[in-house]
């Protein structure tokens, strides 16, 4: 029997985590041994557990996770490196008897693993040469280059964000096609009982939800997480000190911001994120959208 492949997807703060949990409860009431394996890009990360909204060991209800905290704040987090990990906890999960539920909002991460993926080439001596000019000359004039060179791809990238600046001109400089070009606009399953649910939720209620949240995460510990994380060298990585919220009590920490900054800046950046999160998984074909509050008996009918 071919065990299936759900994808839990959607932009931050609509509840897959939770959904994801009934499915694979509901799932294992009909003796099927369903697993949860994480497609979030910050949750990889060992510590960055309040400002991820990572669900504890005792919150997960006895159903084995796979992919969280497999990574220090020390490490990248690559796509690449990410892709033949989740595809072998599936293949295990399925080898096991289960049905793997992959759950997580990282659009890239949730791509490379559901779809034919091809990666973009990498050259070292290019990348090190750009992350010397984005010191020299800031993201802005990097944004601009990407913006001459390929348009499009140049709306799929926040300006400021350095890095994701640097891997288009890589990628561009070498005749290569981006992440977002490589998917095309009718992508080949990797697994063919694959069937992905999309939550949406209104922007209105939405923006209100992730706004209080961020609120939680200070009033639940987010500065005394991120100092614990400096004293591991959270600073020093190229992916984890730039998450979202994270970045900014860091900035706090160093007296850089206010706390009111920090928060009402981590607010605005999260509420672009789950924009461009809905507007991601929109492009994904096949996908069945639902509105919360939603049972996992609905999606087994």
């Amino acid at each position: 029997m071919t065990r299936r492949l759900w994808a839990m997807v959607g932009a931050t703060g609509t509840g897959k985590s939770e959904l994801a949990l009934d499915l694979a409860q509901a799932l294992r009431t009909q003796g099927n041994a369903a697993e949860i394996v994480n497609a979030d890009a910050m949750q990889l990360y060992r510590g960055m557990d309040i400002g991820t909204a990572k669900l504890s060991v005792d919150e997960r209800r006895g159903i084995p996770h796979h992919l969280f905290d497999v990574r220090e704040v020390t490490d990248e987090a690559a796509v690449a490196w990410y892709q033949p990990i989740a595809r072998g906890a599936i293949a295990d999960i399925h080898a096991r008897g289960g049905d793997a539920i992959l759950v997580g909002g990282s659009g890239l991460y949730v791509s490379s693993v559901i779809f034919d993926f091809r990666f973009p080439p990498r050259d070292a001596a290019v990348r090190t040469r750009l992350e010397a000019e984005l010191e020299e000359q800031g993201a802005g004039a990097l944004f601009a280059r990407v913006q001459a060179l390929d348009a499009s791809t140049a709306a799929r990238i926040d300006p400021k964000n350095g890095r994701r600046l640097v891997r288009a001109l890589e990628v561009l400089e070498q005749g290569g096609a981006t992440h977002g070009a490589v998917l095309p606009d009718q992508p080949v399953l990797w697994h063919p009982d694959t069937r992905i649910i999309g939550l949406h939720t209104p922007r209105d209620v939405l923006v209100e939800r992730l706004d209080r949240r961020v609120e939680r995460m200070w009033a639940d510990g987010m500065l005394d997480e991120v100092a614990s994380l400096r004293k591991l060298g959270i600073e020093d990585g190229v992916t984890a000190a730039r998450a979202i919220g994270y970045a900014q009590a860091l900035a706090q920490l160093r007296g850089e911001k206010s706390e009111s900054d920090a928060i009402a800046e981590t607010q605005a950046l999260t509420r672009r994120y789950a924009r461009r999160q809905v507007s991601w998984f929109k492009r994904y074909p096949g996908i069945e959208w639902h509105e919360p509050p939603i049972g996992a008996s609905t999606l087994l009918d």
